[in-house]
């Protein structure tokens, strides 16, 4: 698949989806766990830091990519499978102050991550080829499959620039 038009996402997506380099995106997101799991290990002890006051730390950080790969995923499957409901967005911040990630280990909760990034790969290969272009809508913004799956990759892409220059030992 090629990278989504701009059209078929809202704008506050472009960012996300401008990191994601060409290729073949089920190949970009199986790979590019390797990467954020090789910084955040190396930087274990640096799991509790907040690198400003308000900020999540870096554990939360993982955590928060979790989270919104699921949800990320969710509307992906939904809009994938035909499903014309308009979704409801999420409140990030929230879902961090609630899940109490600092009290789980480092490898806990990228065990975690791999196993939801595992099942949004096995998501993203069953799309039907007729599937990629379907249309639905999101947080009050329309999406298309395809868009969903680069927003996915660029959301971790977004947060491992941020973990390298501002979490890295």
């Amino acid at each position: 698949m090629a990278k989504p038009a701009i059209t078929d996402y809202p704008e506050h997506y472009r960012g996300y989806v401008g990191l994601v380099p060409e290729g073949d995106i089920i190949e970009i997101i199986s790979s590019q766990l390797d990467e954020t799991f090789a910084y955040v290990k190396a930087n274990e002890k640096q799991r509790d830091f907040r690198y400003a006051e308000g900020k999540w730390s870096l554990i939360e950080v993982i955590g928060h990519l979790i989270d919104t790969e699921r949800i990320q995923a969710y509307r992906l499957l939904r809009i994938a499978r035909g499903d014309k409901t308009p979704l409801a967005g999420y409140d990030d911040e929230s879902y961090v102050e609630n899940a109490n990630f600092s009290s789980r280990t480092i490898d806990d909760i990228l065990q975690e991550f791999k196993a939801v990034r595992s099942s949004t790969v096995a998501l993203i290969k069953g799309i039907s080829e007729d599937a990629w272009e379907k249309r639905g809508f999101a947080n009050k913004g329309e999406f298309t499959v395809n868009a969903l799956a680069y927003i996915i990759a660029g959301h971790e892409r977004h947060h491992l620039k941020l973990i390298k220059e501002r979490y890295t030992l």
